[in-house]
C-alpha cells in the first residue's frame, strides 16, 4: 500500500510542478516581448503569485480544512485552474492580464499546501519518505521548462496552453489520491490560527525575531532573479531559455541530498549563511556577465543558474527546519504557516514589485542592439542588498550552531 501511495504522490508532485515550471519562468519574456509591458507591470504580474499565496491560507483554513476532502478539493482546483490559465492569452491589456493571473494563482497556490498536507497525512514515515517524493517536484519543474523550450514557446501564448492541459491532467489525477477527509469539521478556526499569528509568541526570542526579519529582507533581492532573469537572457538573444534555466532545479536536487549533512556538521547558522552568500554570489556573477566576452559571459551566467540549489535549499529549506525546531508541538503548524506567509506572501509581493520598479527605472534611452536595460545596474542592487542582509544575519543571529539529531 505504501509503495503504491509513494508512486501516486510522486506523480502528483511531478504534475503539480510541471504546471508551475511551464509558465512561471517564461512569463516575463512573454509579457516583455509579446505584450510589450514595462518593468513595473511585469513585476506586478509576478506579484500575482504573492497575492495568491496570501489568499491561500484563508482558503485552506476556512474552506478546504472544514468542508471538503483534500483530494476532491485538489481535483476541482486543478480543473478550474486549467481553464483560467488558458484565458491569459485571450487578454492583452495589463489590468485584464493581472486580474486573470491573480485568479489563477489563487487557485494554484492552495494546491501546494493541500498536496503537502495530504502526503504527510498518509505517509507512515514522513521524515524519510516525504523528501524522496518531493524530489519529483524538481523533476516536474525541469520537464515543464524543457517542454516549453522544445516548443519554442517562451515568448508565445503556447506556454499557457501547455500549463492548462497539464492542470487538467493534474485535476483528474488528484481524484485518484487517497481519501483525506477535512481535518477541522465543525471547529471554529481563528484568524490567528489560519495565518499562523499564534506563532508571534516566538518573536519574543531575539534570535527568532532576527531570523524572521532576515528571511523577509532576503526575499526582496531574491525575486529580482525570477522577475528579470528570463528577460535578460532574451535580450542576450539566448535560445531555449526555459530549458537552460531548468539547470537550477538539477542543482536543487543535488543540494537537497547534501542539506542534511551540512545541517548535522555545521548547524543552522552556518548553513543559512552559506545560502545567503550564494545569493550574493549569484547576483555579482550576473552583474559581471554584463558586457563580458561571450565565452566568459556564458560561463558566469551558467554559474549563477547552477547556484540555485545552494540559494534555495540552504536558505529556505534549512530555514523551515529551523522554525520547526524552535516551535513546540502545539505551535508547529502555526509557525510554518507564519513563515510561509512572510516568505511567499508579503516578501514575494514586496520583492517582485521592487524588481519591476528597478527594471523600469533602468531602461536605456537608446537600446544597444537587443539590450534595452542597464543590466549591470539591475543586478548590482540585489547583490548589495543581499550582502547587507548577510552582515546583519552574521552579526545578530544567535541560533543553535548544531541541529538536534532528530531534525538532522
Amino acid at each position: 500500500m505504501q509503495a503504491t501511495l509513494k508512486v501516486q504522490l510522486s506523480v502528483f508532485m511531478f504534475l503539480q510542478y510541471f504546471i508551475w515550471g511551464s509558465w512561471y519562468v517564461s512569463l516575463g519574456t512573454y509579457l516583455a516581448s509579446t505584450l510589450r509591458f514595462g518593468g513595473q507591470e511585469i513585476g506586478a504580474a509576478y506579484g500575482a503569485f504573492a497575492i495568491g499565496s496570501m489568499i491561500s491560507p484563508f482558503f485552506v483554513g476556512l474552506v478546504a480544512d472544514r468542508y471538503f476532502a483534500s483530494e476532491k478539493m485538489l481535483g476541482v482546483l486543478g480543473l478550474f485552474g486549467g481553464v483560467v490559465i488558458c484565458l491569459v492569452p485571450q487578454v492583452t491589456e495589463f489590468g485584464a492580464v493581472y486580474l486573470v493571473l491573480i485568479v489563477y494563482c489563487a487557485s494554484f497556490a492552495p494546491t501546494l499546501a493541500l498536496g503537502n498536507s495530504l502526503a504527510l497525512h498518509h505517509l507512515h514515515d514522513a521524515k524519510r519518505d516525504f523528501p524522496r517524493v518531493k524530489i519529483l517536484s524538481a523533476v516536474g519543474w525541469i520537464a515543464g521548462g524543457v517542454t516549453v523550450s522544445l516548443l519554442y514557446a517562451e515568448q508565445s501564448a503556447l506556454q499557457f496552453y501547455v500549463a492548462g492541459a497539464a492542470s487538467m491532467v493534474f485535476g483528474i489525477f488528484s481524484f485518484t489520491l487517497p481519501h483525506t477527509p477535512p481535518k477541522k469539521v465543525g471547529r471554529d478556526v481563528s484568524l490567528g490560527e489560519i495565518v499562523g499569528l499564534d506563532a508571534l509568541a516566538l518573536l519574543k526570542k531575539p534570535s527568532f525575531a532576527i531570523f524572521v526579519g532576515c528571511m523577509f529582507l532576503i526575499c526582496i533581492p531574491l525575486y529580482f532573479y525570477f522577475v528579470n532573469m528570463a528577460i535578460y537572457l532574451g535580450q542576450l538573444e539566448w535560445k531555449n531559455i526555459a530549458g537552460w534555466m531548468t539547470l537550477a532545479q538539477v542543482s536543487d536536487v543535488v543540494f537537497l541530498f547534501l542539506l542534511p549533512v551540512m545541517l548535522k556538521q555545521i548547524g543552522y547558522k552556518a548553513t543559512i549563511a552559506i545560502g545567503i552568500v550564494a545569493w550574493c554570489a549569484r547576483y555579482f556573477l550576473l552583474a559581471g556577465s554584463v558586457g563580458s566576452p561571450e565565452a566568459l559571459q556564458v560561463t558566469l551566467i551558467f554559474a549563477a543558474i547552477l547556484l540555485h540549489g545552494v540559494c534555495y535549499d540552504f536558505l529556505f529549506i534549512a530555514g523551515q527546519l529551523y522554525v520547526d525546531g524552535e516551535a513546540n508541538e502545539r505551535m508547529r503548524g502555526a509557525a510554518q504557516g507564519f513563515i510561509a506567509f512572510i516568505l511567499w506572501g508579503v516578501g514575494n509581493f514586496v520583492g517582485t514589485m521592487l524588481a519591476g520598479w528597478v527594471m523600469a527605472n533602468h531602461e536605456l534611452g537608446t537600446p544597444a542592439g537587443a539590450i534595452e536595460h542597464d543590466w549591470q545596474g539591475i543586478w548590482l542592487l540585489p547583490a548589495l542588498g543581499a550582502t547587507l542582509v548577510l552582515i546583519v544575519f552574521l552579526l545578530f543571529f544567535r541560533g543553535e550552531q548544531k541541529t538536534p539529531e532528530t531534525v538532522a
